[in-house]
């Protein structure tokens, strides 16, 4: 079935546009539409299929659900049993989901892993190799070189991250086979970027950065990342990982009281703004000299127009540099 690369008219999104909506591969919302029936609920003439809000929303649901480790099947079928909330449009052909702290994808080609490693430095072959053997003693060596030789920020940049989205794009392809193999390298960046990373700074009132990410998403990965980039630069960082609920997330902003939060979200049915806003809004200090934090909103979840009150940057760098700018005045 051939999809359609016009901007979407009257009768809905194309499963292409759809698919970047999400930040996932057209192949994988066609086998999730092939094997759970999550397609659109009613056909438009011709031989495109369009995507209405309600069936997006179903989708986002999807995404939502196999991030916190439900099995598919399991997840399309919740995701088919649950009503779609009335506040969920779809977003306008026009906009498309911005990875915070992953560039665009490269143009594919053949590396002789089997992986689209498209335009990427060398190194990217290696670690790709390395993954799909699952040479644990090779992975954790080149990675570590990688990020010793170009530094954390350009490693994570132009090595990693191309090497994850090949990864993933491999398994996506494969009728969701290599799910081991991401899972692995997933581990073994983690631990690289622990490795090469300074230990925690020192807190200082008013210079840490509280990272978390928001309830429903255990994507950790980019947050990890960030943590190790911010302790290069002596900045104090409280790092909370995945799913942190919303109570928690308040208690540990008012105890540390930090200069800013960066929140990530996967999916858009995991980005909540008035969550974000009203951390944006939280206050303390003496009257009169009462200071609120810079929220960053990360990951392509929060695709679109950044909420009120929040900034998006735009990869991580960016992410750095206003981080590293708030924390040290």
């Amino acid at each position: 079935m051939s999809e359609s690369t016009e901007p979407a008219g009257p009768g809905g999104l194309t499963t292409g546009e759809v698919a970047r909506r999400l930040g996932v591969a057209p192949t994988t919302v066609r086998t999730w539409d092939q094997r759970y029936g999550l397609g659109p609920d009613r056909h438009t003439g011709g031989r495109h299929r369009r995507w209405t809000p309600a069936d997006v929303a179903r989708l986002e649901r999807m995404c939502a659900l196999t991030a916190t480790g439900i099995p598919p099947a399991e997840a399309a079928r919740l995701a088919r049993e649950t009503p779609a909330p009335a506040s969920a449009p779809a977003a306008p052909p026009s906009v498309l989901p911005r990875r915070a702290l992953a560039p665009q994808a490269a143009p594919a080609s053949r590396a002789g892993s089997g992986l689209r490693l498209g335009d990427a430095r060398q190194e990217c072959k290696g670690i790709a190799r390395a993954a799909l053997r699952l040479d644990a003693a090779a992975l954790d060596r080149l990675l570590l070189d990688a990020i010793r030789e170009h530094g954390l920020v350009a490693a994570w940049t132009e090595v990693i991250v191309p090497t994850l989205q090949a990864v993933g794009r491999k398994w996506e392809s494969s009728g969701e086979r290599y799910v081991e193999v991401e899972h692995f390298l997933s581990w073994h960046v983690s631990g690289a970027l622990r490795r090469a990373a300074p230990d925690t700074a020192p807190d200082r009132p008013g210079a840490s950065v509280v990272l978390a990410c928001v309830p429903g998403d255990n994507h950790t990965l980019a947050l990890e990342v960030l943590s190790a980039a911010l302790a290069e630069r002596g900045i104090p960082v409280r790092m909370f990982g995945g799913a942190l609920p919303v109570e928690s997330l308040i208690a540990a902003v008012r105890r540390t009281g930090p200069a800013a939060v960066a929140l990530w979200a996967q999916s858009r049915a995991t980005a909540s703004r008035p969550l974000a806003q009203h951390v944006a809004a939280m206050e303390w200090g003496v009257r009169g000299a009462r200071r609120s934090p810079l929220v960053l909103t990360l990951g392509p979840g929060w695709s679109g127009r950044p909420a009120p009150g929040t900034a998006r940057p735009h990869g991580l760098a960016d992410a750095v540099q206003a981080l590293e700018g708030l924390a040290t005045r």
